[in-house]
């Protein structure tokens, strides 16, 4: 058998990794290789084939026709790989390899995070990397295998899942209340300091509604992480529109304008349809949608 006249097998795995990251540069940091490695691999691959496997658009990488076929040859090699490595035949596990996840980080902390570690109980051979980023969904889905994010979704080539509802409520702390007294309607907001995302790199509309709804004037305490805004309402800095499954319940918080002011956003997950081949980021999903199942007391609150 002549075995020249085959595809390198590194070389279609390499071109797995991009289809489902979309990066070269992702793709060398998570195989621990070179860009220009990545580049000459995948150059290598087009001429054997004889045609291109890749085309760039503004999203990233995406596969020609001839790279999709490529890719299918490269999933098999993957799985027949797992299965020999792992030992399937003696029923050994085969969830493994590295899963790249990108969410905001209240999400991660406090719905991801616990899901993960127990998934990871029970397939020690997974290892995940939590990234934390609050934003809309990315056209590119660059260096992720899975993204989760909140609000509407454009998914262009991505395929989405929804993961659950959430609630978003306004709290104060009780020292400010003392000292401000608490609006007695929606349109009292105006005259109170709010707490909020940084208006020039949020993303995220429905984030921002509600306190645009109520005035026009930006936030007094701006913070891209949510854990800053708990603790800036935790220190009598103003009002804030919080998840309730981060704030009900915190020490010192007061419900303001309860029944009134109320705002349901959605998470949703969302991955370029070669990632959710994979039984490993197929798990993840899966992990995620039990958590938030588990969960939905906290994330959905009467």
């Amino acid at each position: 058998m002549d075995f020249k006249r085959f595809p390198n097998p590194d070389d279609l795995l390499i071109l797995l990794t991009v289809a489902r990251l979309g990066r070269f540069t992702a793709v060398a940091d998570a195989l621990e290789i070179t860009h220009t490695t990545v580049s000459r691999r995948i150059l290598a691959l087009d001429k054997q084939l004889g045609g291109r496997t890749l085309e760039r658009t503004p999203q990233g990488w995406e596969l020609t026709e001839l790279g999709r076929a490529a890719v299918s040859a490269a999933e098999g090699i993957e799985q027949n790989l797992t299965l020999l490595s792992s030992g399937l035949g003696q029923g050994k596990d085969i969830v493994s390899g590295v899963v790249r996840v990108s969410t905001s980080d209240g999400f991660g902390a406090l719905i991801a995070t616990p899901a993960l570690v127990r998934l990871q109980l029970d397939h020690p051979l997974l290892r995940v990397e939590l990234l934390s980023a609050t934003r809309k969904l990315s056209r590119n889905r660059s260096g992720v295998d899975l993204e989760v994010v909140a609000g509407s979704v454009d998914a262009g080539r991505a395929e989405v899942i929804f993961l659950t509802d959430y609630t978003l409520r306004l709290y104060a702390g009780r020292g400010y209340v003392e000292a401000h007294g608490l609006p007695g309607s929606e349109a009292g907001l105006k005259d109170h300091r709010f707490i909020s995302y940084v208006e020039s790199t949020l993303q995220v509309a429905e984030l921002a509604q509600r306190h645009h709804r109520s005035t026009s004037a930006p936030a007094e305490f701006q913070s891209t992480s949510v854990f800053a805004q708990i603790e800036a309402v935790r220190a009598n800095a103003g009002i804030g529109m919080l998840p309730a499954f981060m704030a009900d319940g915190q020490e010192g918080f007061v419900r303001v304008l309860p029944g009134e002011v109320e705002q349901r956003v959605q998470y949703w997950a969302a991955a370029r349809p070669e990632s959710l081949r994979s039984p490993a980021v197929q798990a993840v999903v899966a992990a995620l949608l039990r958590e938030t199942r588990r969960q939905q007391h906290r994330l959905l609150p009467a």
